[in-house]
């Protein structure tokens, strides 16, 4: 393999290109869902290939292959090049890449038990006995359970003379119950919503999550729900456990800080950003207890990995410090023009892809307080759990988020359960509305594994730590 590889990059050499890379990926993917009782899906899926990327006077070209041998690599070389030269003709802003240190390295995600050593039987067994749990309780109509295990292989080289070798493990699991009487439908999940929770570790990992503890627990608050008083709609005290606080993260930090967002160059798939570069340094996006950090380096992390795929090293940096924001994602065509160094987010959803500008693990740092002093130090509020819906315009700066539910704060003191919460702010109003953030050992990494971008599209494995927090002054509940 490695021959084929010094082969395009002496070939790129010959070729007088600016710089080409290439990267030879192989993904292997299992998951299993259970739902009412019997297995609905059990899918084991394993592809290969490679993309080339070749910048020639200033612009891109990039093509792939899933055949991997001299003739077809060096047919891919040639059409890359010829996109670059033909987009040459066209680009407006030539891309300038930073200079960088060549990388001979590895990386292995660390994990105690590989996923995919592990038995189909044993891992449907655990599914089986967590879903029959659900349904232990009669009107819990919909129950279901998933597991997912990802392993991704690549080599990165370029003619800068990098090489780069990386296996990255995944996996998680989840349950959901779905409690239904006459037209009232109300879902609880464990442990998170949308099919669980996500990390870069091994099946210890999903062993970790002990879903059948957690089952009945689950069945009962969804039927629960079904009797609870809807949300009130007002404006008043809220506290986010830190499974939701993770979802506002994603969507009103992580991607509005996407500096191709910022730059215009990602837009109609999924948006832009409200953010300008000038704002990096003096922009107040939050209060003085807001600090955010992009951390590919966060052992477990579903954001973690050794390096990029531009061959720049996994990072932990500031994005916001006390509340200013210090700092973009950025790739090496980008970083320059913030005067800094790429901090290694360029990252492509396989072989067919060219790299974007992703999120990391993108978290909010602990606070001082326990969960039990944030709310006793309420007297009025909403404390709100696990995702339900999510909304937010193409900017990322006017949103809606729904949870699966909520519980009423009374005098420092949790009260009534809530049903449909919904809550809706301002980006930069919202965040600046934080008086209060538990501590780290409330702090919980939680695994995204469907942020979505780019197209064609890519859906890319992201992380977000937080603990819950407390925000004032929110719209809560259907406005009147």
């Amino acid at each position: 393999m490695k021959n084929l590889i010094e082969n395009i990059l002496d070939l790129a050499k010959l070729k007088r290109v600016d710089y080409a890379d290439i990267r030879l990926v192989k993904r292997q993917n299992e998951e299993i869902g259970i739902k009412n009782g019997k297995v609905e899906a059990f899918a084991q899926e394993e592809d290969s290939g490679f993309g080339i990327r070749v910048l020639f006077q200033g612009a891109w070209g990039f093509a792939c292959s899933s055949k991997i041998n001299k003739k077809e690599m060096e047919s891919v070389f040639g059409k890359a090049l010829k996109i670059a030269r033909a987009s040459s003709r066209a680009v407006q802003r030539k891309v300038f890449l930073e200079d960088t240190k060549p990388k001979l390295d590895s990386f292995s995600t660390p994990i105690l038990v590989d996923p995919f050593r592990v038995s189909p039987e044993r891992k449907v067994d655990l599914l089986l006995r967590s879903e029959a749990l659900l349904r232990s309780k009669p009107k819990v109509k919909i129950s279901e359970a998933f597991m997912g295990s990802y392993k991704t292989e690549k080599i990165f080289a370029s003619t800068e003379g990098s090489y780069i070798e990386q296996r990255i493990i995944e996996c998680g699991a989840g349950i959901s119950a779905t409690a239904i009487e006459a037209s009232e439908v109300q879902v609880r999940s464990y442990p998170n919503s949308f099919r669980g929770n996500f990390a870069t570790r091994g099946y210890e990992w999903i062993e970790d999550l002990e879903l059948e503890r957690h089952a009945e627990r689950v069945a009962e608050e969804a039927v629960a729900l079904l009797y609870a008083k809807p949300c009130p709609s007002k404006v008043t005290t809220l506290i986010l456990d830190s499974s939701q606080l993770a979802l506002q993260i994603h969507e009103s930090i992580g991607h509005p800080i996407e500096m191709d967002r910022v730059l215009g160059t990602e837009t109609s798939y999924a948006g832009t950003s409200f953010i300008q570069p000038e704002m990096v340094g003096n922009f107040q996006y939050g209060s003085e207890i807001i600090h955010v950090v992009a951390d590919a380096t966060y052992p477990g992390g579903l954001g973690t990995f050794g390096y990029d795929d531009e061959g720049i090293e996994a990072q932990r940096v500031p994005i916001i410090s006390n509340g200013i924001l210090v700092n973009l994602l950025t790739s090496r065509e980008t970083a320059h023009l913030l005067g800094k160094k790429s901090n290694g987010t360029m990252r492509a959803d396989g072989w067919n892809r060219i790299p974007l500008i992703r999120m990391t693990n993108i978290n909010l740092e602990p606070g001082n307080w326990t969960l039990e002093e944030i709310i006793g130090d309420t007297k009025e509020g909403l404390f709100l759990s696990t995702n339900r819906s999510w909304s937010i315009d193409d900017k990322r700066i006017n949103f809606q988020f729904g949870t699966e539910i909520g519980w009423e704060i009374r005098n420092g003191k949790l009260g009534d359960m809530v049903k449909n919460p919904t809550y809706t702010g301002i980006t930069p109003r919202f965040w600046r509305s934080c008086d209060a953030i538990a501590n780290r050992d409330y702090w919980q990494m939680w695994g995204t594994p469907n942020c979505g971008k780019g197209e064609p599209g890519q859906v890319a494995h992201v992380g977000h730590g937080a603990a819950p927090a407390r925000f004032r002054n929110v719209q809560v509940g259907v406005m009147k």
